[in-house]
């Protein structure tokens, strides 16, 4: 099994590092294409204005001055253009990708893009608490991680999904096991605006996400990480809202077309 793995950290992050521990786990074929600089929140987002560069840091590693979606593409569409990968995984991210951090997340979108070119695709991240990220426990996800892609493997990847895979802020042996979740829907806005100024007295500003406690609904991914439970949420490329389509279609006296 040939493996791509790529993250939105960057190409020295620590969680990349979990990775590749994780994916030489499952195969001796693994390759990183991973960006240059960290590409945190920067989503499904692709460089079309500028140029990329891909630099080869030594056998089967290389960084790409781009965001994660242009690492997966380079590493398919480029350097593995003769041989596919079979899987693409992308992390382990800094932090959880829950509930509407998913619509932000460049580590769920290079699983995205994977999922994009026909490649199964995972993205996984370590969820991290009150200690904040000093307190990593990338452990945590080293241990556990590979039995859950094994059994996602073994269950198979229908056509458009990918699966979101996160782990929660514990010890490897208090995991209380594993949940298959929705994502979830946290009330309040996600950022706040915080203005500061310069040395010449100019406005400049934070965008600063809250760290507010979510509500936990049972089943969903912020519900799975608060009980100590590793979250596996499947997510569809078609964002088309099925019910609404319907209503909508009864609205203007239309057929709905099919949504697959």
């Amino acid at each position: 099994m040939r493996v791509l793995i790529t993250n939105d950290d960057g190409i020295h992050a620590p969680g990349l590092v979990s990775l590749e521990k994780i994916a030489r786990s499952l195969s001796d074929d693994v390759i990183v294409v991973a960006p240059e600089t960290d590409q945190s929140g920067v989503s499904h987002s692709l460089s079309l204005s500028t140029p990329l560069r891909l630099r080869r840091i030594e056998e089967k590693r290389y960084a790409v001055s781009g965001t994660p979606t242009d690492c997966v593409l380079m590493g398919v569409q480029h350097l593995l253009k003769d041989q596919q990968p079979d899987l693409v995984l992308s992390g382990v991210n800094r932090g959880q990708n829950i509930a509407e951090d998913v619509t932000y997340s460049g580590t769920v979108a290079a699983a995205m893009e994977g999922t994009v070119l026909g490649i199964p695709s995972i993205a996984l991240s370590q969820a991290y608490g009150i200690g904040g990220r000093d307190g990593m426990r990338w452990h945590c996800a080293e241990q556990h991680a590979a039995g859950v892609i094994r059994k996602l493997l073994a269950h198979g990847f229908a056509k458009g999904t990918l699966f979101n895979v996160n782990f929660p802020d514990c010890e490897p042996e208090e995991v209380a096991g594993v949940a298959v979740t929705t994502q979830g829907q946290r009330d309040a806005a996600l950022v706040d605006v915080v203005e500061r100024q310069d040395f010449r007295g100019g406005p400049y500003y934070w965008l600063a996400p809250r760290r507010e406690t979510p509500p936990r609904l049972e089943g969903t991914d912020l519900a799975a990480l608060f009980n100590k439970r590793i979250s596996v949420t499947p997510l569809h490329l078609n964002l088309t809202d099925v019910p609404a389509l319907q209503r909508l279609s009864d609205a203007f006296e239309t057929v709905p077309r099919p949504t697959s």
